[in-house]
């Protein structure tokens, strides 16, 4: 497997609004230093690829309101690597595009994608995995997701259901994938976390460049056939202007509706790394060096008395003084301040199943 062919895809077009007021659309979680520790979650995921790719190799899908702030925290990136999508239409259309364009200069391209705001513990262990896959991807039409071993009942990600009777003869780390699950509610996680096949659908996917190409043009034809037109302008001076006509006729749909869910070759390669996405408040302060009081303190300038269960994210130049609360986050930025129950922001972020209705603290926030 030639280093060379390696490429990572950082899809970075979020706007995080479970992260108010941290995280605005202004401004969203990947260019932010959550975890205070002086870089952002988008430069923490290029960080962790730099033993498997070449920073030439990197390429960064992104909104074009936020083509400056991806330039100027990821300065080493290729100009020509920052795709800037004119609007949001999930990650199916996106990965179509990144993939033609790496294919039309490199058609063995070994490729990663992974979300820009995840939060990885043991990098080393992150690395190892990641090449392994990689080495079973780089010369077959097998497509794989990592599955992150469940250690709780976790109702904010979706779960994948693994065969585990039968390893790859070529990894035996690696084993089919029985079926996707959805997010779950509290019981149908109990369950799952119980059986020893089910797993944490983190959202990492790995292909060599002709798999992915040729699944879309299989099972979404009209989007292949987008960027099939796009083909004579990549690398060129019409590249924006013909993705900016061309993009929005995209069907607005995810890789695991458009592709996952479809395909026959799909695996799963079940890992532990200390890996969150970072979606909630909760699993920011699950993921943060937290106090005797369990409490999670992101800033310079906080003083806690009698307070228990909280998380406190004020990393401007403001002093912070919090006493008598137990289970709250506490979040300021650009004079934008959050003081609430935790209870409250994980109701406002539940998805209702029995709907398409999701409620979420920005529209709270509007409502009231």
């Amino acid at each position: 497997m030639a280093l060379n062919n390696n490429h990572i895809v950082i899809m970075a077009g979020g706007i995080g609004s479970r992260f108010w007021p941290m995280s605005t659309p202004q401004m969203p979680k990947q260019f932010i230093d959550v975890l205070g520790c002086g870089r952002t979650l988008l430069q923490l995921t290029v960080d962790r690829f730099q033993d498997i790719c070449p920073s030439e190799n990197i390429w960064v899908v992104t909104s074009v309101d936020y083509a400056d702030v991806v330039k100027e925290q990821l300065p080493s990136i290729p100009v020509d690597h920052i795709l800037l999508e004119p609007c949001r239409r999930n990650t199916a259309p996106c990965i179509a595009y990144v993939s033609w364009k790496i294919k039309a200069k490199n058609p063995k391209a070994n490729i990663v994608v992974t979300p820009s705001d995840h939060v990885v513990m043991d990098v080393r262990e992150f690395a190892r995995v990641i090449n392994s896959a990689m080495k079973f991807t780089a010369d077959s039409d097998a497509i794989v997701t990592l599955g992150m071993k469940a250690n709780r009942p976790e109702t904010g990600y979706g779960y994948i259901e693994a065969d585990l009777s039968m390893a790859c003869p070529s990894n035996k780390e690696i084993y089919r994938v029985d079926a996707f699950k959805e997010k779950p509610d509290l019981e149908v996680a109990r369950r799952y976390i119980q059986r020893k096949n089910y797993f944490w659908n983190a959202g990492i996917f790995i292909w060599n460049v002709n798999t992915i190409v040729n699944a879309l043009r299989v099972y979404q034809p009209p989007m292949a056939e987008v960027f099939e037109r796009m083909l004579p302008y990549f690398y060129t001076d019409k590249e924006q202007e013909m993705l900016n006509e061309l993009f929005p006729t995209c069907e607005n749909i995810s890789v695991d509706y458009a592709i996952m869910e479809k395909a026959e070759e799909i695996y799963v390669f079940p890992a532990s790394f200390g890996w969150s996405d970072l979606g909630t408040w909760g699993s920011l302060q699950e993921n943060s060096k937290k106090d005797a009081h369990n409490n999670a303190c992101i800033g310079n300038n906080i003083k806690l008395y009698e307070t228990r269960n909280c998380i406190i994210h004020t990393t401007q130049e403001k002093k912070v003084v919090v006493q008598g609360l137990d289970g709250y986050i506490v979040a300021e930025k650009n004079d934008k301040l959050l003081i609430c129950p935790a209870i409250i922001v994980s109701w406002f972020s539940y998805y209702k199943r029995g709907s398409n209705y999701r409620c979420s603290l920005s529209a709270a926030k509007a409502e009231s």
